[in-house]
């Protein structure tokens, strides 16, 4: 059952603005920190000032890929809520949720079923799940459906080329959280026409829920 959901890669005050004071804004805005193959990437000292804003309410998250002391370092003083944390192993996340109390979404990127087979080892460590595809900073798609019969018993959010006018019904059985970047672009940029249809649809389906 679709709960809420989060706008990832935002990277300018305008668009940041817009998502904060919509009447249906998301649970969660993600902002990437440390990846800087991706487009959306932000900047420290950007970043720092992009978050110096009232979040209404609003659970912001560090997106970070294998990340070192150092981004760590220099971001634990940030309005983050959420680490959202790819490429690390159980014992490396819990070292970094006890040393910065934060809350963590692990990120599995899933191309087929042997992807998933290790997901129940951070289970500990795990406020909500993430599965994407493979792309990182690209926008690709993987079967949704390989996570349909996982016995998970936090809150799973999913990724993976959702466009903003898809069928959201689809992930009603498999997800609780949709996440969404990309499919939010024209050229490479935060549209806010786009965000608007798909705030409004997933609105709708929380409605119906």
């Amino acid at each position: 059952m679709i709960k809420s959901c989060k706008i990832c890669g935002v990277s300018d005050s305008k668009t940041l603005n817009f998502i904060i004071k919509h009447p249906f804004a998301p649970e969660f805005i993600g902002f990437i920190c440390n990846y800087k193959k991706s487009p959306r990437y932000v900047e420290f000292e950007k970043l720092k000032n992009l978050l110096k804003v009232d979040k209404n309410g609003i659970k912001f998250v560090a997106v970070l890929v294998k990340p070192d002391m150092d981004i760590l370092e220099k971001i634990k003083d940030l309005e983050f809520d959420y680490y959202q944390l790819y490429d690390c192993k159980p014992d490396e996340i819990k070292l970094i949720k006890d040393k910065y109390r934060k809350k963590i979404i692990t990120a599995f990127t899933v191309e087929t079923a042997e992807d998933l087979k290790k997901f129940s080892s951070f289970k500990d460590v795990t406020d909500i799940y993430l599965f994407d595809s493979k792309g990182y900073e690209k926008s690709i798609s993987f079967n949704h459906n390989l996570i349909e019969n996982l016995n998970i018993k936090k809150n799973v959010m999913v990724a993976g080329n959702i466009q903003f006018n898809d069928n959201l019904d689809n992930f009603k059985k498999i997800a609780d959280i949709i996440d969404i970047s990309g499919g939010l672009e024209t050229s490479g940029q935060k549209d806010i026409s786009k965000i608007e249809i798909f705030l409004k649809n997933v609105e709708d389906l929380k409605n119906e829920n």
